[in-house]
């Protein structure tokens, strides 16, 4: 389970300074992200590997790391409240977008896996 632990910080470290060598605008995490699933499709990591099973053991505690989020949004209500259109449309918009780009996903997928 350590090594699966370390192969998620490894992927997000790298994300991170990929991100800040090349001065690009999207969080490093995500970079380290698709690093992590490339390396995981080149390498056809089977479900017992250590990095599945330190990501179950993540995704099983997953309502703790929502804990930071929530407080910030307590924090910053007054914030919020006064952008509350601009923030709601940035909510709602990236909500679209992000079904679009899972419904496109799952239809190329599906695609892939019947051929």
């Amino acid at each position: 389970m350590l090594r699966g632990l370390a192969w998620l910080l490894v992927c997000q470290l790298i994300g991170e300074v990929l991100v800040r060598l090349a001065h690009v605008e999207v969080p490093g995490a995500v970079v380290g992200m698709l690093l992590l699933f490339a390396v995981l499709q080149w390498r056809r990591i089977g479900s017992g590997a250590d990095v599945v099973r330190a990501a179950d053991v993540l995704l099983r505690h997953m309502q703790l790391l929502f804990v930071p989020a929530g407080v910030g949004i307590v924090a910053y209500v007054s914030t919020l409240r006064a952008d509350a259109v601009p923030v709601a449309l940035g909510l709602v918009g990236s909500w679209v977008l992000g079904l679009v780009a899972v419904g496109w996903s799952a239809t190329l997928l599906g695609r892939r896996s019947a051929s």
